[in-house]
């Protein structure tokens, strides 16, 4: 028999070595020392402080609040350890979160939960395309989600009085859950998912100031990071609504593929082999189970205090819903018109990270599924085969998506900076004269040899420590999108036209890739190279243009 200390040890601690576990089974040869370099995903070596890690550069504000912090972090700790300890946490969190919202069930069916929030397409696809901020925002929804359903409820956690602190507790308990949203700028969902769980619980409890007030905290939180966004001078192209749209990578659909928790925009970065044969079926299958199951809970819950689940349940289908708007003919017109006038409305272009909620709602599912087997089968004396056969839970999303495994299948992989990259920032950093840095060439996204060819967004975008006007428009399938910076639309009309300049002034021009040098030669009349390395050269404005 088991003590009752380590049985509530084992029940706390479960979810979070699950996490662990998991994070380390997918990260695999990315927990090295170095720098894991895929897509959006750029850290460096101490990261300096600039006017875009504060959310100030004239450009859109991606980095802002997240750079802003890693760059903290990294002031304590190496950069490379900074990362690893992120995206550690984004399993842990979000394992830990999940099986949170479970917290009468049997362990096995928490860590189920937790288990199908941290291991399913959505996770493998955000993680392949170097989203990690986004990321840490939904390792914190199930969080927010709780926090909020608690403050309907009025209590301290399900099925516990509050400590105290009345409305303005309750409102920091919110504050605080929230922040992993806050800082991964992952705010569309972390709010709406938790604000209609406060909506739901509000009509049944009256505590309508409480659910305001909580609200209110997520606007605190989130104006770091909307301020500038409203603030920056940009423009985005309505095209993106077409390029960013969501895209089938199993045989149901755009739809369907969203429904399984998969469907992002970049082929490039769908795990090996998922979406194929009869896997694809049973995987849809699956999350289609927990999905029933927890709209099974929340119906025979109704008016019994499962009122939060009938709110993330409604945020789950918002989620869903502006992610299929997106895919059909009418959605990406009225979307292209939205876009067009107001470039805020450019966070729904990519519309499959609003199935975040979906994902929680499935993983809650599961886990419910999970306490039913195990109840059903202690009630006829066969408590250990429900375990076991509840235990199947946990280790089907390894099973059904096994090439998350091993830092993806091996395109998960830490490497370090050349060392001409430091020497190109020392240079730089030793003069005191202000000025911008223009990258070339004239693409955002590069393919490093020291990187194992990955592609990963150029990280001159981040080393320097100064204003970086770089290629913002990005290109998909052969498609160009319009740069959003001003700056970067100068030089893009610049280059189009021949002979010299770069249609901005700067004080440093960098040139990444020695065979690239040659190309951009009569363009820096009025340049002079201060640095060549075999990886990067600098040349600084050294006459008027």
């Amino acid at each position: 028999m088991v003590p009752q200390g380590w049985r509530v040890w084992g029940h706390r601690a479960g979810p979070v070595v699950l996490g662990l576990v998991l994070g380390a089974l997918a990260l695999g040869p990315g927990l090295r020392r170095g720098f894991v370099l895929r897509y959006d995903m750029v850290f460096v070596p101490s990261p300096p402080w600039s006017m875009s890690a504060l959310g100030l550069a004239e450009g859109a504000p991606r980095g802002f609040p997240s750079d802003a912090v890693v760059t903290a972090l990294a002031s304590v700790l190496p950069a490379d350890l900074v990362q690893k300890a992120i995206l550690l946490g984004i399993f842990v969190l979000g394992a830990a979160g999940a099986a949170r919202l479970l917290p009468e069930a049997p362990l096995v069916a928490r860590l189920a939960a937790g288990a199908v929030y941290v291991w399913n397409p959505y996770v493998a696809e955000r993680l392949l395309i170097g989203q990690w901020a986004l990321l840490l925002g939904y390792a914190g929804l199930p969080w927010a989600v709780r926090a909020v359903a608690e403050i309907g409820r009025g209590r301290g956690g399900f099925g516990r009085r509050s400590g105290g602190g009345g409305v303005w507790g309750d409102a920091w308990r919110v504050g605080v859950a929230l922040v992993p949203g806050a800082v991964g700028g992952f705010a569309p969902m972390t709010v709406v998912a938790p604000v209609v769980v406060g909506v739901a619980l509000a009509r049944r409890t009256g505590r309508v100031r409480a659910v305001g007030i909580a609200a209110g905290a997520w606007v605190v939180l989130a104006l770091p990071w909307a301020v500038p966004g409203v603030l920056a001078r940009v423009t985005t192209d309505p095209a993106g609504v077409d390029v960013f749209a969501a895209r089938a990578d199993t045989p149901f659909g755009a739809a369907g593929s969203l429904l399984a928790l998969g469907g992002v925009w970049n082929r490039e970065v769908v795990p090996s082999g998922y979406g194929r044969g009869a896997v694809a079926w049973v995987w849809l299958a699956f999350v289609v189970l927990g999905i029933v199951a927890y709209g099974v809970a929340a119906w025979r819950g109704r008016g019994s205090g499962a009122g939060w689940m009938w709110g993330l349940g409604a945020g789950a289908v918002a989620g869903y819903g502006i992610a299929v708007f997106g895919v059909t003919g009418v959605g990406r017109g009225v979307l292209r018109g939205l876009v067009g006038a107001v470039p805020a409305f450019g966070v729904v272009r990519d519309g499959q990270r609003f199935v975040a909620p979906v994902a929680l709602v499935a993983a809650v599912g599961i886990g419910l599924a999970a306490r039913w087997v195990v109840r059903a089968c202690a009630r006829r004396e066969a408590a250990g085969s429900g375990v076991l056969a509840a235990g199947v839970a946990v280790v089907a999303p390894v099973m059904l998506l096994p090439t998350l495994a091993y830092g993806a299948a091996g395109r998960i992989e830490a490497v370090w900076y050349p060392p001409d990259w430091l020497r190109a920032r020392a240079v730089m950093a030793a003069d005191p004269a202000p000025g911008a840095v223009l990258v070339l060439p004239w693409t955002a996204y590069r393919g490093f040899a020291w990187n194992g060819g990955r592609t990963v967004l150029d990280p001159a975008t981040a080393f320097f420590g100064r204003r970086v006007i770089w290629n913002d428009g990005l290109r998909v399938d052969g498609r160009a999108l319009a740069p959003e910076d001003p700056a970067a639309r100068a030089v893009d009309a610049a280059l189009a036209r021949p002979g010299p300049g770069v249609g901005v002034r700067v004080r440093y021009v960098v040139v990444e890739g020695g065979k690239n040098e040659n190309v951009f030669q009569v363009r820096l009349a009025g340049f002079r190279r201060v640095y060549r390395g075999t990886d990067i050269s600098v040349y600084r404005l050294v006459t008027s243009r």
